[in-house]
């Protein structure tokens, strides 16, 4: 995360964060005098230290995924041999919540964890659950929680 190595320097008020200014100081001078290639991520950009954003060559933003590249994340993190009930529709999903990739993923493996959690028996014969939309739903929101985020519905 970049944001925490290249963050922004803030006003002194005790012996913290004079070390941090000196530290994004020092990685300033640093960053300036290699030669290389230096790919930092972040998504929190309005955090990064102006001095830092001065000298990148390039900043790509990587806009969040539209529906129908969340669908095809869902399937991805979903795959067909998957005990799905017959309530879920991943394109509704993807329609419904506007989220990242990770949070796709979290969502996804945190539903199956809720399903073999939950006991009903699935198609797989036993140990294995079927994934609700219920299940589904729960670990969105969880995600939208945990990320701090408005859920829209």
């Amino acid at each position: 995360e970049a944001d925490a190595l290249v963050g922004k320097r803030t006003d002194v008020g005790d012996a913290h964060d004079r070390y941090a200014n000196i530290e994004t100081a020092f990685l300033l001078s640093r960053l300036e005098r290699y030669d290389g290639i230096a790919v930092l991520a972040t998504n929190l950009r309005q955090n990064l230290d102006a001095a830092f954003l001065r000298r990148f060559e390039y900043i790509i933003d990587f806009p969040e995924p539209g529906t129908a590249e969340r669908a095809a994340i869902w399937r991805r993190h979903i795959p067909a041999s998957a005990p799905l009930a017959g309530d879920v529709d991943l394109q509704a999903l993807a329609e419904q919540y506007p989220i990242p990739g990770a949070l796709i993923r979290n969502a996804a493996l945190s539903a199956a964890f809720l399903a073999a959690a939950d006991g009903a028996p699935g198609p797989g014969g036993a140990g294995c659950r079927n994934i609700t939309r219920v299940h589904l739903r729960r670990a969105v929101l969880a995600e939208y929680e945990k990320a701090g985020r408005a859920c829209p519905v």
